[in-house]
């Protein structure tokens, strides 16, 4: 199965997008993390961006979230504006974007009960959230 991958467009007024920062690779700590979420693997309606300080963090020290209800987050150039200045005050030195949608943008154990499927996003239900292959 091939997945269509949208890219996010938007620039800064000095020319940077967060392709052109992911693409200049690793640049040391902190490091900025993209990940986008959705309902299925065509529209994302939410992106998590998280900040590790240090190679000895497993988990971010920094987070914010990005939702939306009418557009593909990867599309919106104000939740992409806002993203970049988020990154640029975190002082982050790095940054690793997820190629595809990474599953649904609900939260276990925010939005349905801990080991149970997502009631909202049938799509994921049995699908491997980082090769959107069907699982068993």
């Amino acid at each position: 199965m091939i997945m269509k991958k949208k890219k996010i467009k938007t620039k800064v007024k000095s020319g940077k997008s967060l392709k052109d920062m992911a693409k200049k690779g690793f640049r040391g700590y902190p490091i900025a993390t993209v990940a986008c979420y959705g309902p299925d693997d065509k529209v994302a309606t939410k992106v998590a961006v998280g900040i590790v300080h240090s190679d000895d963090e497993s988990d971010p020290i920094d987070m914010k979230k990005w939702f939306s209800d009418t557009t593909d987050v990867r599309q919106d150039r104000e939740i992409n504006l806002e993203i970049l200045e988020f990154i640029k005050e975190s002082g982050a030195k790095s940054v690793v974007i997820s190629e595809s949608i990474m599953g649904c943008p609900h939260e276990e154990e925010v939005d349905y009960p801990k080991g149970s499927k997502c009631p909202e996003c049938k799509f994921w239900a049995n699908r491997d959230r980082f090769t959107g292959e069907v699982i068993q």
